[in-house]
Parts: structure tokens; sequence; C-alpha cells
């Protein structure tokens, strides 16, 4: 059981990996490279790799999910834990309730961005680049995936007080 749980740790932390890589290497790389050069070749770039990025980023989301409810359930976290409010007030419930509502925010967002502001805002952009709704498509994307990798970074440091506890 204990290699089992190892082995799910191992892939949430991976997952994570993947997850805020991917995003950071897009904010802090990409996207600034991008915005130097020819709009059209960007939305080009985005336009071939955005589908493969978002599918490895949905994959994450689906393998952060599972092995992290496992890991909650390891730790002897189940569904009744959730409508209790002594372990609600927990260090351990105040937590993952914390770490879950960021998360379901992420989705959220990440929904929105991947499959409606992006598509839209790359469209926009191929048709004409200096439109006014092609550069506030662009713009709000651009907000979106920002505030997306500050949400991830928020989770990383909600996975270290639920493992280490808060601190004093």
């Amino acid at each position: 059981m204990f290699t089992l749980y190892l082995a799910s740790v191992w892939l949430h932390i991976l997952a994570a990996i993947t997850w805020i890589g991917g995003s950071l290497f897009l904010v802090l790389v990409a996207v600034p490279w991008l915005r130097r050069g020819d709009r059209t070749l960007a939305a080009r770039f985005l336009t071939e790799t955005g589908p493969r990025l978002r599918a490895i980023g949905w994959i994450c989301f689906a393998i952060l999910a599972v092995t992290g409810s496992y890991n909650l359930w390891v730790r002897g976290v189940d569904l009744a834990s959730f409508g209790d409010p002594a372990w609600r007030a927990s260090p351990l419930g105040r937590a993952a309730l914390a770490k879950l509502a960021v998360y379901a925010l992420v989705l959220i967002a990440s929904a929105v961005h991947d499959f409606s502001i992006g598509p839209r805002a790359v469209a926009a952009i191929e048709r004409d680049p200096t439109a006014p709704d092609a550069v506030r498509l662009r713009r709000l994307a651009a907000h979106m995936g920002r505030a997306n990798v500050v949400a991830a970074l928020v989770l990383v440091a909600l996975g270290v007080i639920l493992v280490r506890g808060w601190p004093t």
C-alpha cells in the first residue's frame, strides 16, 4: 500500500511539474518572444502548438484529480470528512479545502482560456493582428495565462502546506 501511495505522489508531482512547466514556458519564454515578432507568425505558432499543449495540460489535470484524491484518501480523508466541521476547521482540512478551491478555479479559468478566449484570440490575430478585437482578446488570453500560472504556484504552496503543515 505504501509503495502505491509513493507512486501516486510521484505521479502527482510529475503531472504538476509538466503542467506548471508548460505554463511557465508559455508565459515566460514563448509569448514574450512571439510578441516581439510577426503577429501572424505568433498566431500560427499558437495554432500549431496550442492543441498539443492543451491536451497535455488536461491530461495532467485528470492525473492530478485522480492522484490527489487517492493521496488524500490514503491520509484518511474521505467524502464524509468534507461534511465534518471539526475536520474542515483542522489545519489539514483548511489546506485541503483551499487547495481544492484553487484547483477548481484553475480548471474553470483553463476551460475558458483553452476553449473560448485562446482560440478566439488566435483566430482574430490570424484575420488582422492589429484589429482592436485581436488586441483585446490577445491581452485577455495573456492575462488569464499569467493568472493561471500564479494560481498554479499557489497550488504548489498549498500542496506543501497540506503535507508539512501551516507555517507558524
